[in-house]
């Protein structure tokens, strides 16, 4: 009968636990510490036994020393808490429960490996942890141990049992009482209620001579020894064993920082290929974030065709030519061209946030494309209402319909970058969502406008130049 024994007592973690304490609230950026061990004993709570968490409140970032960011405070509380045995693993609290309910995964990314083989899996995943360590953007790796657990192995000897007049029933409830606890009852206390448990102290029970003297009823009361009825020995295993998909599985976690989570995977990817080995029947898959971000992307590789088909048919029906859908919809690229140079500037790594900025961007480049070609049909239809129109005409036309839209279009750039451009300088909660939003959209909207101020109208007037010599130039009957 195996009773488990944890590789450190809770006495031991709880130390551990103060004296990281005391080495985080060293830092002077640190306003408050709250640690925890062990977990809660309900389904809802996902962290492992082994899971140890200090949960760091900062001061507002008006009292941080000058210089300093939030990058540079984990960076050097990850240096003082560099203890044996213990690695860390910087995330934020909400995320990480999410991670951990969703993925299984308490970092930001993980690296799965499946197989039917606990000591085959410890060495793979050892040997992932070096590989993936040197990569550039790699922090906390950290494989997982699923192997090297402690356990006492208390087999009864049934014939010196029954030579001692004890039952092999006597044994187990004598161990179970001893080493596990009995509960007794319940005590009320207000709202709480709180189990009332009966067992052995420490003391009696932390070590395998200690408990080979605890005591069980044998023939008439005599008192036996544990140790005259039972053989007991350490033995090592699987502290915790895992499976997924009918395969046991172990992991190896990491976070990525400093590079797109996108562009690290695929060179991650490429460099286990090379280096890992993997036997016949086992398998890696990457998890963690990066499942979230091939379901946003698998998502957005259907939406945004989708709705560029569905912009380009409005404006088909708007201006009933395929040519001219198509040089309102070439605001589209100028603007991508502004967006990706900002982002590119301010270091942000292309994500959902980014792509979400870009297609918001889509909608204003086409609609400001969209009210400049009409003022520019609205001015040649003027010239069209006397019934003959030439080249002049059509210049004169586009000049006309563009200086009348250059106030209102650098009105709407204006008024949107003032509402845009404080975003870049938050720094809130949110901040770092909204920034990867904005950006595409502020060097969009620019090189959008200077598209549609200076090349809509060109195109323009070749469009319909070529309409003229084709004798297809009509009378558009457009209203603004």
């Amino acid at each position: 009968m195996p009773v488990t024994l944890p590789n450190i007592s809770i006495t031991e973690a709880k130390r551990l636990i103060q004296i990281e304490d005391t080495i985080i609230k060293s830092v002077p950026e640190v306003e408050h510490v709250l640690g925890k061990v062990g977990r809660a004993e309900t389904s809802t709570d996902p962290a492992p036994v082994s899971m140890f968490e200090s949960i760091i409140i900062l001061k507002p970032k008006e009292q941080w020393r000058p210089g300093i960011k939030k990058s540079d405070i984990v960076a050097e509380l990850d240096s003082k808490l560099q203890q044996i045995g213990i690695r860390n693993g910087w995330t934020q609290p909400i995320i990480n429960r999410i991670n951990m309910l969703s993925t299984g995964v308490r970092t930001d990314l993980g690296v799965k490996i499946f197989g039917n083989d606990l000591n085959v899996l410890k060495d793979l995943a050892l040997q992932t942890e070096t590989i993936l360590k040197p990569i550039n953007g790699a922090a906390d790796v950290v494989a997982e141990r699923v192997t090297g657990g402690n356990y006492l192995d208390i087999n009864i000897n049934r014939e010196s049992a029954a030579r001692y007049g004890v039952s092999v029933g006597d044994i187990q409830d004598v161990i179970e009482t001893a080493l596990g606890g009995e509960m007794l009852s319940t005590t009320v206390e207000g709202r709480n209620r709180f189990p009332i448990r009966i067992r052995y102290l420490r003391d009696y029970r932390d070590n395998i001579p200690a408990i080979g003297r605890i005591l069980v009823g044998g023939m008439e009361g005599a008192q036996i020894p544990l140790s005259m009825v039972t053989t007991m020995k350490i033995s090592t295993g699987a502290p915790e064993i895992n499976s997924e998909g009918g395969l046991l599985r172990s992991l190896v976690y990491l976070n990525v920082r400093g590079r797109d989570m996108g562009s690290f995977v695929t060179e991650a990817k490429q460099v286990l290929e090379k280096k890992l080995k993997l036997p016949a029947g086992y398998y890696v898959a990457w998890s963690g974030q990066w499942e979230n971000q091939i379901h946003a992307k698998e998502r957005l590789q259907v939406l945004i065709p989708l709705g560029m088909i569905i912009i380009f048919i409005l404006l088909y029906f708007t201006f009933k030519s395929v040519l001219e859908a198509s040089m309102v919809m070439l605001s589209v690229p100028f603007a991508l061209v502004g967006g990706v140079y900002l982002v590119s500037a301010l270091g942000y790594n292309l994500s959902v946030a980014v792509w979400v900025g870009f297609i918001a961007l889509y909608g204003i480049a086409v609609e400001t494309g969209v009210v400049m070609v009409i003022y520019l049909h609205e001015a040649l239809d003027k010239k069209l209402i006397h019934g003959t129109c030439t080249e002049q005409d059509i210049f004169d036309a586009a000049f006309e319909g563009a200086v009348l839209r250059l106030r209102p279009k650098l009105m709407t750039v204006a008024v949107a970058l003032w509402g845009l451009i404080p975003i870049m300088w938050s720094s809130g909660t949110g901040a770092d969502v909204m920034k990867p939003i904005a950006a595409p959209m502020i060097g969009g909207m620019i090189s959008s406008a200077i598209h549609v101020l200076i090349m809509t109208p060109v195109i323009f007037v070749l469009m319909k130049k070529r309409d003229l010599e084709k004798g297809r130039l009509r009378h558009s009957g457009m209203k603004q």
